[in-house]
């Protein structure tokens, strides 16, 4: 698994690599504050957010859509963090990084003049293109296993300080043609993950009480499961590539007050997310 974490001797949030048992922890850099991690299809290579080389900016807030570090840019490195190779070269928010099951793209979110928008480019760096135009802001998106098809959230700027605001799944094709909207309340609909069946895919939803729960939604019924029971932080969830296993950060076990997030696993191979053949 790969994850963004601040231990305990960490000034700031670094990424982690570590297995699922939670050993053979990892850290993949020790430069700038990371964010926004993924694993490159061929399991030899990871992808990873960074201010590493532009600490003479401001710091910024990678929880802050507002104050959005302008310094992150977009790295790839073998297993062990060695051999890093600069994807991104500019002043601008790069982050919230996937990549297309067959290897292709990576997709991420660029913000410029106060816009955010999904971008995507070859694993080398080349062919940076942008593919949402709108006033929106497009966020966290992740292909599904056609690596045709983008799941992302949007949501308008102007309701960021309200609390719950709203918020949307979308679906587009690779190039931002064909955008639907798959969520249509007026709630939270957020951090949305596809299955490996094409079909279905996890998100969290911001229920009463500012409670958040993972959720399974259909894209051909429009179906909604509930997946967890608890007053606690529920989100961030992936599912794994054979769709088995649900990972998920929540804060269920922390105490009173603290903030702190732990790595989660659920088996969910009873839902029958795997690739269909």
């Amino acid at each position: 698994m790969i994850g963004n974490a601040k231990m305990k001797d960490d000034p700031v949030h670094q990424v982690y690599t570590f297995n699922i048992d939670g050993t053979n922890i990892l850290r993949i850099n020790d430069k700038g504050e990371d964010a926004c991690s993924f694993y490159f299809p061929d399991g030899k290579h990871l992808l990873y957010t960074s201010t590493k080389d532009n600490l003479e900016m401001p710091k910024g807030n990678y929880s802050d859509p507002k104050n959005y570090p302008q310094g992150a840019e977009l790295y790839a490195c073998d297993l062990d963090g060695s051999n890093v190779k600069r994807l991104t070269d500019n002043k601008v928010y790069d982050a919230e990084v996937s990549v297309s099951p067959d290897g292709k793209w990576i997709l991420f979110s660029r913000q410029i003049d106060g816009k955010l928008d999904l971008w995507k480019m070859k694993p080398d760096g080349s062919e940076q293109q942008q593919i949402t135009f709108t006033p929106e802001w497009q966020e966290g998106g992740s292909f599904f296993i056609d690596s045709e098809t983008i799941i992302c959230r949007a949501w308008d700027i102007k309701d960021e300080a309200q609390r719950g605001m709203p918020m949307s799944i979308f679906t587009m094709n690779a190039d931002g043609s064909n955008r639907k909207r798959i969520t249509n309340d007026s709630g939270t609909n957020w951090a949305p993950h596809p299955a490996p069946d094409r079909d279905h895919f996890v998100f969290v939803k911001v229920l009463p009480q500012h409670n958040y729960e993972i959720f399974l939604m259909s894209l051909k019924t429009g179906e909604q499961t509930r997946l967890t029971y608890n007053d606690a932080f529920d989100g961030f969830p992936v599912i794994s590539p054979d769709g088995n296993l649900l990972s998920f950060d929540s804060n269920r076990d922390a105490k009173n007050g603290d903030r702190k997030l732990s790595p989660y696993m659920m088996d969910i191979s009873s839902l029958h997310l795997g690739v269909k053949k």
